[in-house]
């Protein structure tokens, strides 16, 4: 009778809120963050080895590289984890500068020996074999730098010169390059993310209307430029220019369609075999539309709203105003860069070229996304000395 009552309590005991609140979440990270990169591996083998075998390479070449990346995302989640997040404050100037030179470099007149221009960008830096795209680690310097100033300048918020000056100077600096590589969805992504970080800070939403409305004319007009406005004109009239800049999102909504409720099956779908140009990156989303079917979707999404809902409730029980803004700023970077690229493939956002997180072909995203989650668990645990307090407590 009485083991029967020790085991009873020792169940109930599991789901008392003690026992929640001893990183239950970094579990639930690691399981969900694990179950999307193998997924996104599978997808990727899919829709790339078409591809890879008519530029005379093995199927396995895209495969084979991000399994590369997911090695090397393997060790940054395992070093970011494991550092208290609290160090970040002290690396965001180095970071930040890092990342500004390294963009500068891709947009020097006449650099191409380590920034070569690719489908009419220069976006990467190649050195001794080793490809990085820059705009990916200014996401989350962008993200590490403004919460650390917001952290030390609460005091200075009502203040336009001295409490939002300053951030608007150092986004601009960022953004810049970026846009001229040209890139600029993810420029206006870094801008968001700086925004959304101060605002969640404590920052005025008054400065905010200002610089919207001061950005507004130069943000119309480099919309409504060269190929930018081609694809804005294109979004709002779908039958405009179908073999031309409309052909990609046709064929992503041809394969998506195609896909039904549980799909074609793995690697057999014909969006990925020459008729769907990027597939594998841009639009990877629609080979899971088309391979795994509106199953495949609705799994897809779950997924991402378990990491994105995991990441905000961490961020809601965060000790600290940093550990607080550096995981709302991840968790919005990783649902941002995940509808986007989600509504695109549906036809209803312009077509952007954003990754899909964790899934999308490029080793720079899923570096930096491994990276984040590291961030995130690192701001899930609790502080050693609590652990040592509750190892004590259970003796």
């Amino acid at each position: 009778m009485v083991d029967a009552m020790d085991r009873t309590s020792r169940k109930r005991s599991f789901f008392s809120s003690e026992n929640w609140n001893k990183g239950w979440e970094v579990t639930a990270l690691y399981s969900v963050t694990a179950v999307l990169i193998v997924f996104g591996l599978i997808t990727l083998y899919s829709a790339s080895s078409y591809d890879a075998q008519t530029h005379q390479l093995p199927g396995t070449y895209y495969f084979s590289r991000q399994l590369i990346g997911v090695a090397l995302g393997m060790v940054a989640l395992m070093i970011c984890s494991r550092v208290n997040y609290h160090i970040w404050r002290k690396l965001a100037w180095p970071i930040l500068a890092v990342t500004w030179v390294l963009l500068i470099v891709l947009v020097l007149p006449g650099e191409n020996t380590f920034a070569p221009r690719i489908n009419g960008a220069n976006r990467w830096i190649r050195v001794a074999g080793f490809t990085l795209q820059p705009s990916e680690l200014a996401k989350i310097a962008i993200i590490i730098w403004t919460a650390s100033l917001a952290v030390r300048k609460q005091n200075q918020f009502k203040s336009l010169k001295t409490g939002f000056l300053p951030f608007v100077v150092v986004w601009s600096a960022m953004m810049l390059p970026i846009a001229l590589e040209p890139d600029l969805m993810t420029a206006l992504l870094v801008g968001f993310l700086g925004c959304l970080v101060l605002f969640m800070a404590g920052g005025r939403v008054g400065h905010f209307i200002f610089a919207i409305v001061a950005g507004l004319p130069i943000l119309w007009s480099e919309l409504n430029s060269g190929y930018r406005g081609q694809r804005l004109k294109a979004f709002f009239d779908p039958s405009l220019d179908i073999a031309g800049v409309n052909y990609q999102v046709k064929q992503s909504l041809l394969a998506i369609g195609s896909g039904g409720v549980g799909g074609v099956g793995f690697e057999k779908g014909r969006q990925n075999q020459g008729f769907l140009p990027e597939a594998h990156n841009d639009f990877i989303f629609a080979m899971i539309g088309e391979a795994f079917g509106l199953l495949g979707i609705i799994f897809t999404v779950a997924l991402y709203l378990g990491i994105i809902g995991l990441g905000f409730h961490i961020a809601a029980k965060a000790s600290d105003l940093m550990g607080q803004l550096l995981a709302t700023g991840i968790s919005s970077l990783i649902a941002s860069q995940a509808i986007i690229h989600m509504l695109v493939g549906l036809g209803w956002f312009p077509n952007t070229g954003l990754a899909l997180p964790f899934i999308s072909y490029g080793r720079s995203n899923l570096l930096v996304s491994m990276a984040c989650i590291g961030i995130l668990v690192s701001i899930a645990r609790p502080p050693r000395r609590i652990r040592r307090g509750r190892r004590r407590a259970r003796a």
